[in-house]
């Protein structure tokens, strides 16, 4: 009996690293960038993951997107393509 638990005990571990390193850090990222998500609001000046700056100018909750205003114009993206809200960062302290 104690011959087969020690067998998967290897296995059993790996899977508790993989967990811990791995997976439950991913998760709590999902997290954040759904609650990053849900709190954008009109006036929020971004950065979207390809690197465009530009202000919000209208959300749409059903389905997801977002108008950003840049000094190209407007542009329609998604709300999952927005990396960082920068009105915070910028008006912070220094330290």
């Amino acid at each position: 009996m104690g011959e087969g638990i020690s067998t998967f005990l290897p296995f059993i571990l790996m899977f508790v690293v993989v967990y811990f390193f791995m997976i439950a850090p991913q998760m709590k990222r999902q997290k954040q960038e759904k609650k990053f998500a849900a709190e954008l609001k009109k006036g929020d000046k971004v950065i979207t993951k390809s690197g465009m700056h530009g202000k919000v100018v209208e959300l749409n909750d059903k389905d997801g997107s977002c108008v950003i205003e840049t000094l190209a114009g407007k542009i329609k993206f998604d709300k999952s393509a927005i990396s960082m809200e920068m009105s915070k960062k910028l008006n912070a302290p220094a330290k």
